[in-house]
């Protein structure tokens, strides 16, 4: 969608963009521009949908920042989660511009871009409670609870004021590292006066309060103390504290630990180097060495909480992974909740598993064996409360969740007129007179397939779709163009159209049928091989939607000699 919005304002302005994350879960990526700078904060990736078939991830459309290079300054990380990192090596392919997060954050994403091939990028860490300022924009960090180390709420300073970017957060008053939100900080900038606030959405429609990380450790410590045999737990690669947790009840229980996935390993090798992890390396054995040990002296930490078909835990469930088989006796902790649209492919998992012989612990069996690390109503509540905003922009959830949280902010004095409930693409833009929204930007999904960025398009989509509800026919033909004759042919090959049994008998009846359509073509039909194909695909299409009322792809291919 081309741009379509107001011309920039003669003085001062602010223009909140979001190009991800609302309206949806994922791709989480919000630009914040003034009139000589721009920063951005975020850019994740999103998992495809049923929809999108064969597409690995799904990321942003970044036409907006082409179109505004000159004054591209930064890239702003909150965390290191998937949903907010994920897109950036594809980023940092076209944009030569310095990356700013925590230590943790940064050593994701440097593994990220060795991945890409490219590392001569800027990274600048820093730490919660330090600023940065790139052009007229200056940014403080302030340290704040999520269900992965290093998360950071970000105070935009800009010359209209200050923007509150709450990243995703909850509060956790007996968080695992002994360091709650750093509330003094928050309360601060509260008191010096936020002009909008942007704020975590995903639980909005939760009431109370999310429950501390620490009652995860309750529920393992109950889950070890039962299981039999070996234990697999599966989590989020990226959730720290949940590994934490993990390793503190397999030592309690003296249990060995084995690591399964390569994001998993690399997240523990930067979490452990950086003094987020604690992981005794003496307690740590290879998969090679699992029949070494009794059984119930084994924990098995991997990926696959969301049921990825490639992951390790869906292949374990299928016995297709090369490394590790699941045994019945065997007890599988699934960590997480499937984040919507995930909910068929973890259950496909779960009841695999079963199938195996292994008991599943997932949801709220024997406890909480996860809780979320967004804030529920409560917690939303305080942190309107604490930064108290002129302007209120929710983000990150789907829009009943933007909508829900728009109606909390009014219940703590935001007037209605100033919560702004946007959607990926809108512009909301605040001037000295005030804020309005002034008109939409493009936002749509970038697909990636294999080494393909943004070459799948819908109407790709609808082929594939097309393809596996009806299958796909191939006619060869060779013609001699000169003589105006059939040389070979046709010959027929189909693929998930008719039933193998009586295939054979149907495709010779259609190779005849399409025999009798190129002996209805003129003498100057023949020698157009475009006619040639266009008389086949109709012909054919017709004769196969009469017998069987299916439509497959029908592809033509007309040899000349």
């Amino acid at each position: 969608m081309p741009l379509v919005v107001a011309p920039p304002p003669d003085g001062p302005y602010v223009r909140i963009i979001p190009l991800g994350g609302c309206g949806e879960i994922g791709r989480n990526m919000t630009i914040i521009e003034t009139r000589d700078d721009l920063v951005v904060v975020d850019c994740g990736l999103m998992f495809p949908d049923e929809s999108m078939l064969g597409v690995d991830i799904v990321i942003n459309d970044f036409t907006y920042l082409r179109e505004r290079r000159d004054k591209f300054r930064a890239l702003l990380v909150t965390h290191g989660h998937e949903d907010h990192i994920g897109g950036i090596p594809y980023l940092l392919r076209e944009f030569d511009v310095p990356v700013a997060g925590t230590p943790l954050s940064l050593a994701l994403i440097r593994a990220k871009a060795r991945d890409h091939k490219f590392n001569d990028k800027a990274f600048v860490i820093v730490n919660p409670g330090e600023r940065v300022r790139y052009g007229g924009i200056e940014t403080e960090f302030v340290h704040i609870n999520h269900s992965v180390a290093g998360a950071c709420a970000l105070a935009i300073t800009t010359e209209l004021g200050t923007l509150f970017h709450t990243g995703d957060f909850k509060f956790d008053q007996t968080p695992l590292d002994g360091k709650p939100a750093d509330f003094a900080a928050i309360a601060g900038i509260g008191d010096e006066g936020v002009l909008c606030m942007l704020s975590d959405s995903t639980n909005a429609e939760r009431s109370g309060h999310t429950p501390s990380e620490r009652v995860v450790g309750e529920a393992f410590a109950n889950i070890f103390a039962h299981a039999p045999g070996r234990i697999i737990v599966t989590s989020f690669a990226s959730n720290v504290p949940r590994i934490q947790q993990i390793v503190d009840t397999a030592l309690r229980f003296e249990r060995r630990i084995a690591l399964l996935g390569r994001s998993l390993m690399n997240v523990v090798q930067h979490a452990t180097a950086l003094g987020y992890l604690n992981l005794p390396p003496e307690r740590v054995i290879r998969l090679e060495q699992l029949d070494a040990f009794p059984p119930s002296e084994i924990v098995v930490i991997t990926t696959g909480s969301q049921g990825e078909p490639m992951s390790a835990l869906s292949r374990l469930a299928v016995r297709d992974h090369p490394r590790m088989k699941i045994v019945a006796g065997d007890t599988v902790v699934i960590s997480a909740t499937p984040i919507p649209g995930n909910e068929k492919s973890v259950g496909k998992t779960i009841n695999n598993l079963y199938r195996l012989g292994a008991t599943v612990i997932h949801g709220t069996a024997r406890g909480t064996a996860h809780v979320s690390g967004h804030a529920s109503q409560e917690e939303l509540l305080l942190m309107l409360n604490l930064v108290r905003p002129k302007y209120f922009v929710p983000i990150h959830g789907e829009y009943r969740m933007l909508v829900t949280h728009a109606g909390l902010a009014q219940k703590t004095g935001v007037a209605p007129e100033n919560c702004f409930v946007i959607e990926n693409g809108d512009v909301v833009e605040f001037t000295p007179a005030g804020a309005e929204k002034i008109g939409k930007t493009y936002a749509g999904n970038v697909m990636v397939d294999g080494s393909g960025v943004g070459d799948v398009g819908e109407a790709v989509l609808r082929d594939r779709k097309h393809l596996s509800a009806d299958g796909i026919m191939l006619v060869v033909v060779t013609v001699d163009a000169e003589e105006s004759r059939v040389v070979a042919g046709p010959d027929l090959i189909s693929r998930g159209v008719f039933y193998l049994p009586e295939a054979d008998q149907v495709t010779r009846d259609l190779e005849r049928r399409v025999a009798d359509i190129l002996g209805g073509c003129s003498a100057e039909g023949i020698r157009d091989v475009n006619t040639v194909k266009e008389h086949i695909r109709q012909g054919l299409s017709k004769a196969v939607y009469e017998r069987t009322r299916r439509r497959p792809i029908v592809v033509p291919v007309v040899m000349e000699v």
